[in-house]
């Protein structure tokens, strides 16, 4: 075989290899993390900076069982303390900063007339199941992008908290079901404590069915 003929023979062969090993690595079902291509990823960046949002970005990795944390960022401050943000996909970073300024400040003002201080979440990538399984379908914590919220400390020193709230006093039920709602038109998929027994204690945002269908599941 001519050197020529050798360099097409190899160069066709290693694009049937591309082509062969990422169909194995695609996933069933589309997921913004997995259509960051540097075009997209850098628009979205760059809202976050437009919007004075602090982040910094952090290496893609891939781990047993099909997790992953593809073009991640972790939010550095956004204008309200959050607890255990870890790494989530810019999307969902993007939409839960604006769901903190528009959504949860305006609320907290105007049922129960203080600031919110802190937000408490139970944290965002998580290697595992729906629900919490072992086995199944793999939950969007497992992409980085879902986030679990569970509380909001006030500056008067009250802390609102979802498991006790949403059925606590008028003005806790009327803010939790505010953000509820305020959540809804940013992210792909709204759990609640209406949902499940398993969210009772939280509400949980990803951005998975937006992008899927492009309508948001709101329970």
């Amino acid at each position: 075989m001519s050197l020529g003929l050798l360099q097409r023979f190899l160069l066709i062969a290693g694009v049937f290899a591309l082509a062969s090993c990422g169909g194995r690595e695609k996933p069933q079902s589309p997921r913004y993390n997995d259509n960051m291509t540097s075009q997209y990823a850098r628009q979205c960046l760059a809202n976050l900076k437009s919007k004075s949002v602090r982040f910094t970005g952090l290496p893609s990795k891939s781990f047993e069982g099909g997790c992953r944390m593809i073009d991640t960022i972790k939010l550095m401050d956004f204008g309200t303390p959050t607890t255990n943000l870890g790494a989530m996909t810019c999307p969902l970073a993007s939409s839960f900063t604006d769901w903190a300024r528009y959504g949860v400040a305006p609320a907290a003002k105007h049922y129960l007339g203080s600031e919110v201080v802190k937000i408490e979440t139970m944290g965002t990538f998580n290697c595992r199941a729906v629900n919490g399984s072992r086995s199944g379908k793999l939950s969007e914590h497992a992409f980085a992008n879902a986030v679990d919220v569970s509380a909001f400390v006030l500056r008067d020193g009250r802390r609102v908290s979802v498991l006790n709230g949403w059925r606590g006093s008028s003005e806790e039920r009327a803010f939790l079901r505010r953000l509820h709602q305020s959540a809804c038109k940013r992210f792909g998929t709204v759990l609640g404590p209406d949902y499940n027994a398993a969210h009772a204690n939280h509400f949980h945002f990803d951005m998975a069915r937006s992008m899927a269908n492009g309508t948001s599941y709101c329970r």
